[in-house]
């Protein structure tokens, strides 16, 4: 079975910014505070990986099961991951831990298109 073109780039750019933003996570900010405790810098540090896991398996499952559910749900997780962007980036104005999360959005926006688009149609619809 040999996968489109369009669909190994949606995996590709998926998995390229699900790796970023393992690093920016790798590479936060865990100072304990008045407002962050140690345990809750844990549980946050844990969600969030627990979080880029189950991303990573809808990923696979999208490409290389040819499940369209999965599309759907990682489209949903980019709306909801530009709607905090741009909250965040009001807020504090553009840093560079945005910045990184700017890139982020962009290749998983790239990706999903590849996904919806070209010979990758096919591929879901099967």
């Amino acid at each position: 079975m040999t996968v489109p073109r369009n669909v190994l780039w949606f995996e590709v750019l998926l998995y390229l910014s699900l790796t970023l933003d393992a690093v920016s996570i790798a590479f936060r900010d865990r100072t304990p505070s008045a407002q962050m405790t140690e345990t809750m810098i844990m549980v946050e540090s844990l969600m969030a990986i627990a979080l880029i896991l189950l991303l990573v398996h809808f990923v696979r499952l999208a490409a290389r099961q040819r499940k369209n559910w999965p599309r759907w749900i990682l489209s949903a997780a980019l709306a909801l991951s530009v709607i905090t962007l741009v909250q965040v980036i009001g807020a504090r104005g553009l840093e560079f831990s945005s910045a990184i999360e700017v890139v982020s959005c962009a290749l998983t926006a790239a990706g999903l298109f590849f996904s919806f688009t070209g010979d990758a149609r096919d591929w879901f619809n099967a």
